[in-house]
């Protein structure tokens, strides 16, 4: 005698699912929004950031570019508050050509490269004028900072006049103790620091170069 099943039962039982099989597909669906999630939170690290970078650096040029064709003499002790326009900074074989902000603090780096306060100014005319960069964020100005070499120029731009450098080294220090890159001399020199490897902080890149012409030269 056969049993003959009711209008649906198939149906019914082709829609089903079990508890495991619907659980693994919402974690399915879970990984792959934190997938999404992770890809656009990058995304704006490696290029999102920059555009925050370029719309300061118009600011900044803006601000403090006319008083590159009409320098002053230094008069004294000078006082730059965090993220003040500071300076230009030109290195051709890189293509480099970023405003200078005072202060290394994560607020001032969004802005471009930062002086170091502690750090001479290049007026000063001895000491270690020392500036810093990101190198894959936030427009990345220091990013091919490895590809300097002995011997290329850097031109700092400032309200008091132009100061060209000549590279002299490009070496790598550990993070813990490369603030001895940084240490006073009593020679004019210019050292820029960014981190190393390439998305990662666990070295310091550092390229330092001799003044060789100041404005009075």
């Amino acid at each position: 005698m056969s049993v003959r099943e009711g209008p649906g039962t198939v149906g019914a039982m082709q829609g089903s699912r079990s508890p495991a099989r619907t659980a693994a597909r919402a974690a399915g669906f879970g990984c792959l929004m934190l997938a999404a999630g992770l890809a656009g939170y990058v995304a704006w690290l490696l290029w999102g950031t920059g555009l925050e970078t370029a719309r300061a650096q118009d600011r900044l040029r803006t601000e403090i570019a006319p008083q590159f064709e009409r320098p002053t003499p230094p008069k004294g002790a000078e006082r730059y508050l965090p993220g003040d326009a500071y300076a230009a900074i030109v290195i051709p074989s890189i293509d480099i050509d970023f405003i200078v902000v005072e202060g290394t603090d994560y607020v001032s780096l969004k802005e471009g490269p930062g002086h170091y306060p502690t750090s001479a100014d290049p007026w000063d005319g001895t000491g270690k004028v020392g500036i810093a960069g990101h190198r894959t964020t936030y427009l990345h100005p220091f990013l091919n900072l490895d590809r300097v070499r002995v011997g290329d120029r850097i031109e700092l731009l400032t309200k008091h006049g132009r100061y060209l450098y000549e590279v002299d080294r490009n070496y790598i220090l550990p993070e813990a103790g490369s603030g001895v890159a940084l240490e006073p001399t009593v020679r004019p020199t210019l050292v820029l620091t960014t981190c190393n490897p390439k998305y990662s902080s666990r070295e310091r890149l550092i390229v330092t170069a001799s003044l060789v012409r100041g404005p009075a030269a």
